[in-house]
């Protein structure tokens, strides 16, 4: 068994496992009113489902580090003999699923020595650098092994050396062993499962986890967007914000060119994780309200003449919503690291699905969402936001706003965003906030939101949109952000009076259709040094952003986050 030495001290070690450094959030427990009102049928496959997550959890281990099994079992081994660093280490490990992460104030946590966060993270070979990863595809492309290439840079294969060249093995491959057992899983659920329609989806699932073919995925995907009305969710989510070394490739030009000549769009690594779930109904049924709106939001969508988007603004829009009660986040969904998701819009651009007359879903996540300390948050709004403002703050509010987001992902241009390299998730993060803002008032002229609500909405936005630090540059949910900031401030959305946040109400969704007409039109150039000048320009720590900052860290100590999951405990062990 390999020797790995402990990063963090036990004075670091006890402060960040502490509550009221360490957040909570806690999925169904085992006498959850949405488990125990499950048909019987269902709770058996629920039981499936879980195991079927835990194994894709192990599975992006090993392709988030290389080293995250190997500490992991060393960490275990340690805790049997006693060692009290190494179980308080566990509990970080565990909860940001891995050795390498961030904390909520950006800075970054290695739990091993000497095993630092790559830009390749586990998909690619620890030694590659940049340089020689450029070389190696600059070298194999002009001696004509193209085909070679474009299965190093798919979205779903593991790159390793062979010889003097590198070659990609399909995730399907390369994992066969654990993901025929995560399809064993599926099939054994698609036959207690009450609901026809997710049953037929498990089993194109199980399919395509045993035979590396892109179009049985896809076949999946298509299949797994139409869902609506069934009691259980189970989500392999596949996106691709962690991989950092095959955006870099747009930064070459003479490797892009040699690409663009063989028709190979350079598409990031998908990270892998697991949802499983109870459809909570009226949660759905209120999410559903903006459906009817989605077409007239596309119509109006910046530059829409000049690109296809997935929303039709005829007949269907191919857009299914549901709210989920969590029994399990697994793998990239559930690492807390620096944040946790609070919904999730898939299947993303790049996957085949969209090709084939597939729709989107969008998942929104009930346990990620609540709050669990109403006085903490009082204090929040009392250091930060006008009193007179703090009756527009809404918690509720938040829920809406993201509502709006997932589906702006839905809404713009659905190619070309591969040619922004690094920066393709930041801009695309910041058009679904935008679009989000930008069409709340035409949402309340349809009758969606109440003038109430709009302000709410507004304020609620704008205040949240303040961090605790300045994030970096690999973090695009914050990036985008404190881009905002910037963008809002310079234009007078906002300012910032004795200390708090005065938000200028009427300002704010002019000046988010402003930026959401630039972003647009970012997104449809495909060009990688216009995106790198909007980001740099406008990611800019502000003081204003570090006054409210320094507030909100010594109101809120919480360092890292973990999700407790007794009832999918208690399926596993079952």
């Amino acid at each position: 068994m390999t020797k790995y030495e402990l990063n963090l001290s036990m004075e670091e070690l006890e402060k960040r496992t502490n509550k009221d450094y360490l957040m909570t959030k806690k999925m169904l427990d085992v006498d959850a009113p949405e488990y125990l009102e499950l048909a019987e049928g269902d709770k058996e496959a629920l039981k499936h489902l879980v195991k079927a997550a835990d194994i894709l959890e192990k599975i992006n281990m090993q392709i988030d580090c290389h080293d995250n099994l190997g500490f992991k079992k060393y960490l275990e081994e340690e805790i049997a003999n006693g060692n009290k660093q190494a179980e308080l280490t566990k509990i970080l490990f565990d909860a940001q699923k891995g050795i390498n992460a961030i904390d909520s104030l950006s800075q970054k946590i290695n739990l091993a020595k000497g095993i630092t966060e790559l830009p390749g993270k586990g998909v690619y070979p620890a030694d590659l650098s940049k340089e020689e990863f450029h070389q190696i595809l600059t070298q194999m492309l002009k001696e004509g092994k193209a085909d070679k290439v474009k299965k190093i840079l798919t979205q779903r294969s593991v790159v390793e050396r062979d010889g003097d060249e590198l070659a990609g093995i399909d995730y399907i491959d390369k994992f066969k062993d654990d993901f025929a057992q995560m399809a064993d899983e599926l099939d054994k659920a698609a036959e207690t499962s009450t609901n026809d329609d997710f049953n037929e989806y498990l089993k194109l699932q199980a399919k395509a986890l045993c035979t590396a073919d892109p179009m049985l995925d896809a076949y999946a995907d298509k299949k797994w967007a139409t869902l609506q009305d069934t009691p259980l969710e189970f989500t392999i989510t596949r996106e691709n914000y962690e991989d950092e070394m095959t955006g870099t490739i747009v930064e070459n030009e003479e490797l892009k060119k040699l690409l663009d000549e063989n028709n190979i769009s350079p598409i990031p690594k998908d990270f892998l994780g697991g949802r499983v779930g109870i459809i909570n109904k009226k949660g759905t049924h209120d999410l559903l309200a903006i459906k009817e709106y989605l077409p007239k939001l596309a119509d109006n969508m910046p530059y829409q003449d000049e690109y296809t988007q997935n929303i039709s603004t005829e007949g269907d829009v191919k857009q299914t919503m549901v709210d989920v009660d969590l029994v399990a986040v697994k793998g990239d969904v559930g690492a807390y690291r620096g944040g946790i998701t609070l919904a999730e819009n898939l299947p993303n651009d790049d996957k085949l699905s969209l090709t084939i007359g597939g729709g989107r879903r969008n998942v929104y996540h009930r346990q990620i969402r609540f709050v669990s300390d109403y006085k903490k948050l009082q204090e929040r709004l009392d250091a930060i936001l006008d009193k007179d403002q703090h009756k527009y703050y809404n918690n509720e509010a938040d829920h809406w706003f993201t509502i709006g987001h997932e589906n702006a992902h839905s809404l713009g241009p659905r190619e070309g965003s591969e040619k922004l390299g690094k920066y393709r998730n930041i801009i695309e993060e910041n058009k679904a906030d935008m679009g989000a803002l930008a069409f709340v008032d035409l949402l309340t002229e349809l009758g969606m939101y109440t003038d109430e609500q709009r302000k709410q909405i507004i304020v609620t936005t704008i205040t949240d949109n303040f961090l605790k630090s300045k994030p970096t540059m690999s973090q695009a949910h914050r990036v985008r952000t404190v881009m905002q900031n910037k963008y809002f401030a310079e234009r007078g959305a906002y300012d910032i009076i004795d200390g708090k946040i005065h938000v200028n109400i009427d300002k704010v969704v002019p000046i988010a259709k402003e930026m959401l007409v630039e972003i647009v039109r970012i997104q449809i150039d495909g060009d990688f040094n216009k995106a790198e000048k909007y980001v740099l320009d406008n990611f800019v720590w502000t003081d204003n952003m570090e006054l409210i900052g320094q507030k909100l860290q010594k109101i809120n100590k919480t360092l890292n986050g973990r999700t407790e999951s007794k009832l999918a405990d208690f399926l596993l062990a079952s």
